[in-house]
């Protein structure tokens, strides 16, 4: 059985976040959106479901930290070649998104550091697994 991933993230703009999501790709399920939620699909098994503050203080007592001055959470987001990392994020750059680091290129690996427009911060990546260092016994 394979498992299904949500990520909820608490928003300030919804269609704005909504906009920026799109551009990066994701699709909206209208099924599980409405004026204070929206369902982001990522992938069959994958989602990110965008909260409004109200909506999201429904699920949790504690405070929402202010993702642009705090990082308590990365999400890697697996591109197919360097040309998708660098798509992703220029989509997203034009819908509001921040890059705050500069692309890193390892050799085998290579990513991006994108914040939404509230700050949450996502890596689109690409790994070419036939490069990745063997390790030393």
């Amino acid at each position: 059985m394979s498992t299904k991933i949500f990520v909820n993230l608490p928003v300030t703009d919804l269609p704005r976040s909504i906009a920026f999501y799109t551009a990066m790709g994701f699709t909206l399920n209208p099924q599980f959106s409405d004026d204070t939620a929206a369902c982001m699909v990522i992938s069959e098994e994958n989602y990110v479901m965008l909260l409004t503050h109200e909506k999201f203080k429904g699920f949790s007592d504690e405070p929402i930290p202010d993702a642009r001055k705090t990082t308590g959470l990365m999400i890697a987001l697996d591109r197919a070649s360097h040309a998708a990392v660098d798509a992703t994020a220029k989509a997203a750059l034009a819908k509001g998104g921040t890059e705050p680091r500069p692309a890193r290129d390892l050799g085998f690996m290579y990513n991006r550091t994108i914040a939404d427009p509230d700050g949450h911060r996502w890596e689109p990546f690409f790994m070419d697994m036939a490069a990745v260092p063997q390790q030393q016994q």
